[in-house]
């Protein structure tokens, strides 16, 4: 992977929080060289327009069912509305940046996840082209992906965006990925103080969710995070996207921003 990159994921509940702030700090990084690669979420979105709609959707085992009619939906929202509002501010703070989703170009090639009957067009995500990631990088531009997936047989999929930018970096070479979520990382009480821990191992992470330490809201937030972890990838950092200039502080090594998970 470039080393002047940064794999971050955004999910969907936490994109419309994100502050100026963090627009401005992704394009004073591009100013020096060091393009971040976006993988984002949107399922807040996706779940407003599908009740518009009234086309009905459940999950199993935290993956939405897909059907044919809420591919078309998935599709639509994430590689339309929610991607392009992404790339708009982007653009709107002096950065460069190209929207695609994982069907273009091949980007995410898939395969049908294993219960197909009970979940529909989710996909398994199999490869990622890298090379046309790291050429939109290397023309200077913030690539802004869409957690879609193809198969060889040309049907699109639903990708969890977590998997999907897992995948993402692992196949950039990126050891470590940042995902920005609303919270300062994971936190635990100590002598009657929420303090923010500064490491964890996934073990931990389940310890600390069948203790209580971890709990409500935030048990899905380390979930996911911990799905990043694949391939190449040997930690997620956790951070807070109000945090001024976060992103310059993750690449800076600043210790005493957000959690690092890590496998061991």
């Amino acid at each position: 992977m470039n080393k002047q990159s940064i794999v971050i994921k955004c999910g969907g509940s936490t994109l419309a929080q994100l502050p100026d702030s963090f627009y401005i700090d992704m394009s004073e990084l591009q100013l020096r060289g060091i393009i971040p690669v976006i993988v984002h979420g949107g399922g807040p979105a996706i779940n407003d327009t599908l009740q518009r709609l009234n086309i009905e959707s459940t999950f199993v085992n935290g993956l939405r069912k897909t059907s044919a009619e809420v591919l078309q939906v998935v599709e639509m929202v994430l590689g339309g509305q929610i991607n392009k509002a992404i790339v708009r501010r982007i653009l709107s703070f002096g950065a460069a940046a190209v929207g695609l989703s994982g069907i273009d170009g091949r980007l995410i090639q898939a395969k049908p996840v294993a219960n197909t009957d009970e979940i529909g067009y989710v996909g398994e995500v199999i490869a990622v082209n890298a090379e046309l990631i790291q050429g939109i990088i290397e023309m200077g531009y913030i690539p802004v992906i869409a957690p879609l997936g193809i198969g060889e047989d040309g049907q699109s999929f639903n990708i969890n965006a977590d998997t999907a930018a897992g995948a993402v970096a692992s196949h950039l070479g990126a050891e470590r990925l940042v995902v920005v979520t609303d919270v300062p990382g994971i936190m635990r009480v100590v002598g009657g103080e929420k303090v923010v821990l500064p490491t964890v191992t996934v073990a931990d992470i389940e310890q600390m969710i069948t203790s209580g330490d971890i709990y409500g809201g935030m048990i899905p937030k380390v979930r996911a995070a911990v799905d990043c972890i694949q391939g190449q990838v040997q930690e997620v950092i956790i951070v807070d996207g109000s945090e001024p200039e976060v992103l310059s502080k993750v690449l800076a090594g600043n210790a005493e921003i957000g959690t690092r998970i890590v496998r061991v």
